[in-house]
């Protein structure tokens, strides 16, 4: 009877329920951002403190996303979405209810393994249907992003009309909880297993080394670059991270099969994630900045309105989505790799057009959400590669670095963006006294970066291979594994 319930559920049917999923993990990913003044009044906090409220999340997800993709290659994919999703929704409810800060953060702790749902979720539409498993990505991927456009207005309307913090945090935690038993009765296992232990020296390793050095980079700018706990934990996560490549090339059965990533066709894929992760992650705080910041008090930028903030992160993430729905067309069309090239260059072109138009608020705004476009394809395209050439054993794991990857590679790139931009600076009076604030030159330099990466980008993705798209279902000749 449960072989029979298995097979009958249709891989359509699968993706919607994930898709409603990736809805809720989108809306929570941009919950926070409007609420941050409100979370500072709450807990008595300074706005430096508030910089953990995120911090916190991106660290945890770094360090445990690997971990969580790994142990659904091995155990269940199914199974462990079931276990993300719960632990996300404790640490929603610990977030809503917290009397403290520091349990307040604890909760945001908690909600890390979020980032681990689109990893897991991709391994179980491959198992369902692997031939049109790059257009459920593309659904996937767009579903979460249009979420964090929902999430962001949502959040700001629900405690306008409130006031009432409490209320507005508990919300997504309702919504994460309800997912947990939608994911338990109407999901499917995944069939194929990766056989070994768990390689826990490799991910204590690997957790370790990726903490200590996106803790020292985001740092820098506020303890000093040349700052002892700075250079410590810098040099001293990579040594680990280094000692952690030596382990997983010798022990049995790695967390991440090093071969793997240059055999399959993993490796350049996950690289340029990277790239995408820097120049897009790196490059929205100077961007919004700009956006923001008074011409006559600050000497840059074009002085909108901070209501206009909430709008124009709407707008960039409905320009994304639609780039998510183009995406697979277009990979269709002139092959995936040449697609994330050509999105490279429209990124670039639309770094380029910002500066050169960084007066007109209108056509900046224009040429940002091209950039949102741009973003929506390399976020639908480049994982679709990633889970094609993966082995079927290993699309957990695969899945999980490419995310990580472009995590990392943005925070590292937001915190040396602001190290480029302090190099940039004059001295002015303001009312009277004299301050030190950036120039337009800062904001050019950053966005100059973000073109050549985008360049570089296109460059390498051209280089990439994808492999031959299966002309029937694995799930065809797999046998299901039975519930116990």
């Amino acid at each position: 009877m449960m072989r029979f319930a298995l097979r009958s559920r249709s891989p359509l049917g699968v993706v919607g329920f994930l898709v409603v999923m990736e809805l809720g993990s989108g809306m929570l990913q941009g919950w926070f951002s409007p609420l941050l003044a409100a979370i500072g009044q709450q807990f008595s906090i300074s706005a430096s403190s508030l910089n953990w409220v995120n911090a916190m999340y991106m660290l945890v997800t770094v360090a445990c996303v690997p971990i969580l993709a790994k142990l659904g290659d091995m155990f269940g994919h199914k199974r462990l979405l079931v276990a993300a999703a719960a632990l996300v929704a404790a640490g929603s409810l610990v977030v809503a209810l917290a009397p403290t800060f520091e349990l307040f953060l604890l909760g945001r702790a908690l909600q890390a393994p979020l980032a681990a749902f689109l990893p897991l979720e991709f391994a179980i539409v491959r198992s369902r249907d692997a031939k049109s498993a790059s257009r459920n990505i593309g659904v996937l991927v767009g579903a979460l992003t249009l979420g964090a456009a929902v999430g962001s207005l949502a959040s700001g309307l629900l405690y306008a009309s409130t006031q009432n913090l409490n209320v507005v945090l508990l919300s997504p935690a309702i919504f994460i909880a309800l997912c947990v038993p939608v994911v338990i009765f109407l999901v499917p296992e995944t069939t194929v297993r990766k056989k070994g232990r768990i390689d826990w020296a490799g991910a204590i390793l690997l957790t370790a080394g990726l903490l200590a050095t996106l803790t020292g980079i985001s740092n820098g700018g506020a303890w000093g670059w040349l700052e002892a706990r700075t250079l410590s934990l810098v040099l001293g996560g990579v040594a680990v991270l280094t000692l952690w490549v030596f382990v997983e090339r010798r022990v049995e059965n790695p967390l991440v099969d090093l071969s793997m990533l240059a055999k399959s066709g993993i490796g350049l894929p996950i690289v340029v994630s990277a790239l995408f992760g820097a120049q897009t992650y790196g490059g929205q705080t100077a961007s919004f900045l700009w956006l923001l910041s008074d011409p006559t008090r600050e000497g840059y930028g074009l002085g909108l309105p901070p209501a206009a903030a909430g709008a124009i992160i709407v707008l960039y993430a409905i320009a994304a989505f639609a780039g998510t729905l183009l995406g697979e067309r277009l990979a269709r069309r002139v092959t995936p790799p040449r697609a994330v090239a050509l999105a490279g260059v429209v990124a670039g072109a639309s770094f380029a057009l910002m500066i050169i138009f960084s007066g007109s608020a209108a056509m900046f705004i224009a040429w940002m959400a091209l950039g949102g476009l741009s973003a929506g394809v390399l976020l639908a395209v480049l994982p679709s590669i990633v889970v094609r050439n993966a082995p079927a054993d290993s699309v957990g794991i695969a899945s999980a670095l490419f995310n990580t990857a472009r995590t990392a590679a943005g925070a590292a790139a937001g915190a040396i963006f602001a190290l480029v931009m302090s190099l940039f600076v004059t001295t002015r009076s303001v009312e009277g006294s004299t301050a030190v604030s950036s120039t337009p030159l800062s904001f050019f330099a950053v966005w100059g970066i973000c073109l050549a990466i985008s360049l570089a980008l296109s460059t390498l993705a051209l280089r990439m291979r994808v492999a031959r798209e299966p002309d029937t279902d694995e799930t065809s000749t797999a046998e299901p594994i039975e519930e116990r």
